[in-house]
């Protein structure tokens, strides 16, 4: 069943070219001109890419910290206790703990962000992946959230750190900021992350790697960008 679409969306859709792919900073222009939220939008890349996902060597997974942040308050975890507790604190963790955070989440609590864990904590977080993991809040060396370097992990998510994988279709959809950033801060974090996932192309794949980007705020259109226009 096609999903309807309110006039606002109809309205942005027209100033879109479906069958061009834009320059990326006339992207970002029409993105922030076309968005029609009563808030401060999100706005989010999307790449499609040619991987084959069943094959673990091209499924892609990691992090990167944006240079002008995500414009988002980021709530984190650590799951830590001794000196490693006190270093996330110290660091500007919002909540820090042991057996007794992972009870309060088992029991319902999930207002937060970003969760970090030290290794040796691991085995008892573990007991969290049916509830974090469907909502990508597991802790993962790949996203380097689990670590002994509990301050830096912190202070890069409250940077503006980002973490990004391959759904079961070949996509990989990343925040990059909000339609209230410059354009030119957009165009910062957007060439950032396209940097990564173009270097995070896996031996494996052949042909075209990148099939297709685009951009869009939260309920507005999606603007195809020209890959090349990065460069």
């Amino acid at each position: 069943m096609a999903r309807k679409r309110g006039k606002q969306y109809k309205a942005a859709l027209e100033q879109v070219d479906a069958d061009k792919a834009y320059p990326v900073q006339d992207a970002v222009e029409l993105v922030k001109k076309v968005d029609f939220a009563k808030f401060d939008a999100t706005v989010e890349i999307v790449f499609k890419l040619n991987v084959d996902t069943k094959q673990a060597d091209q499924q892609l997974r990691g992090a990167v910290v944006l240079p002008n942040g995500t414009g988002k308050d980021q709530t984190v975890i650590v799951f830590a206790k001794g000196d490693k507790a006190k270093e996330a604190e110290a660091a500007g963790a919002d909540f820090v703990g042991e057996s007794d955070l992972v009870e309060k989440i088992q029991d319902g609590w999930l207002d937060f962000d970003v969760a970090i864990a030290t290794p040796d904590m691991m085995a008892q977080v573990g007991r969290l992946g049916r509830v974090l993991g469907p909502k990508g809040l597991m802790p993962n060396p790949k996203t380097g959230t689990v670590t002994m370097d509990v301050a830096k992990a912190v202070e890069e998510s409250k940077a503006g750190k980002v973490t990004y994988r391959t759904d079961r279709d070949g996509n990989v959809a990343v925040p990059v900021g909000k339609v209230s950033f410059d354009t030119e801060k957009l165009l910062g974090n957007l060439k950032t992350i396209e940097d990564v996932i173009v270097k995070a192309r896996p031996a494996s794949v052949r042909g075209t790697y990148v099939k297709n980007v685009s951009i869009s705020s939260t309920f507005g259109p999606g603007v195809k960008v020209d890959l090349e226009s990065f460069d």
